[in-house]
């Protein structure tokens, strides 16, 4: 009972202390994200306030968190315009892999940190944050810009990139050989090819046997679908969260936006958990030596976001105000950066791969969004000034 009222109290005061940070984030405009890894920071082995008995909880919150983050996130879209957005933005996606999954890589080979490390990396330095993306754009009230469904359509295309990323890293992490690994891969990649294949055919099945005019009964059907295919996609050696992001995507329309709706809170809720675990995974006084690099790798990240998102609001004809919005919008990291850090140090591959990963996403997750809200009225500004030359 004793350790039951521990229980109680330590996930109380976290989730207490979680609103309080998410109201300040809120307040001064910034995501939260980097508030709940220092929270998290504070809470783990070499924090203020270690915890005592809550931690297997919060690992088991952290899981659930990964899925219902990458689940929303497929709601987000259909298999179709996956498809679509593959085949016409095929150019800007390679240009974005390129330019920004390679600061990682080099990064983690220069260090000496192996392969393995570097493969993990260039998926840390690579994928944009969705969610905080989503959300600078509705709050600037960028969302009816001519550059948005080009910088949408680029982080579809990372998505399905991580969709076939992730289960490469997974067999790497696990430290197959050679056969075993390219076995592994080739399930992976077979099980999410038959899944994007059966939500394109068969979707329609799918939203019949999920769909429910009940509220409870459609998010219990949507939760459920997820965790069982997340758990079936872990035992085949792909990534739980990749299970999850396919069962989003075959799902579209109303019944999409329907459970999105419904799951947003519960996302929230588990997802500001797993950035707490994430930061109790890391030692606070292992950041201090890796800030200055993780601040240099971070500017060179801005560097390649801003080149990417650039080139392709470009070549879609857009002007150059869209273009420096195009390419700010895609600085944030966030979610899929730290899932592939927590893979990485959980399979043990470096000690230091995880203070660098948190340092780097608390500096991008936080000034991201910082740096749209500050260069919005300098690009209203040119944008005005060239309208008036031209008139």
């Amino acid at each position: 009972m004793h350790d039951t009222a521990i229980l109680l109290l330590e996930i109380g005061a976290v989730l207490l202390g979680l609103g309080v940070l998410g109201a300040l984030a809120l307040r001064a405009g910034i995501s939260p994200i980097p508030l709940y890894l220092i929270a998290g920071l504070a809470f783990g082995t070499g924090g203020v306030l270690p915890l005592a008995t809550s931690e297997d909880f919060i690992s088991a919150g952290a899981e659930l968190g990964v899925v219902l983050l990458l689940l929303t996130l497929g709601l987000e879209y259909n298999a179709d315009e996956l498809v679509t957005s593959l085949r016409s933005n095929a150019r800007a996606g390679l240009v974005d892999l390129v330019l920004n999954a390679a600061p990682g890589a080099i990064c983690a080979l220069l260090l000496g940190w192996g392969p393995v490390a570097a493969v993990a990396m260039a998926g840390v330095t690579y994928a944009t944050s969705s969610g905080i993306t989503a959300k600078v754009l509705s709050d600037l009230g960028w969302i009816g810009n001519r550059e948005t469904p080009t910088v949408l359509s680029l982080l579809v295309f990372e998505d399905l990139t991580m969709a076939l990323y992730l289960p490469v890293l997974t067999a790497l992490l696990a430290g197959l050989s050679l056969l075993s690994g390219a076995l592994t891969v080739a399930i992976a990649l077979a099980t999410v090819s038959v899944v994007l294949l059966v939500a394109l055919r068969f979707g329609r099945f799918i939203e019949a046997f999920v769909s429910s005019p009940n509220s409870e009964v459609l998010l219990l059907k949507v939760v459920g679908l997820a965790l069982l295919v997340a758990g079936l996609a872990q035992q085949l050696q792909v990534s739980a969260a990749v299970g999850a992001f396919l069962v989003g995507i075959a799902l579209s329309g109303q019944l999409a936006h329907d459970a999105r709706a419904l799951l947003e809170p519960l996302r929230d809720l588990f997802a500001a958990v797993f950035f707490v675990f994430f930061g109790l995974q890391t030692d606070p006084a292992k950041i201090l030596p890796v800030a200055g690099l993780a601040a240099l790798l971070a500017v060179v990240s801005m560097a390649t976001k801003l080149l990417t998102g650039m080139y392709a609001a470009r070549r879609a004809g857009i002007a150059r105000a869209g273009q420096a919005r195009a390419g700010i919008a895609l600085i944030p990291r966030g979610e899929f950066n730290i899932v592939i850090a927590g893979l990485a140090v959980a399979a043990g591959v470096h000690p230091d791969l995880g203070p660098l990963a948190a340092a780097y996403v608390l500096i991008l997750a936080a000034f991201g969004p910082l740096a749209a809200k500050l260069v919005q009225p300098l690009i209203t500004s040119l944008t005005r000034r060239a309208a008036g030359e031209t008139t």
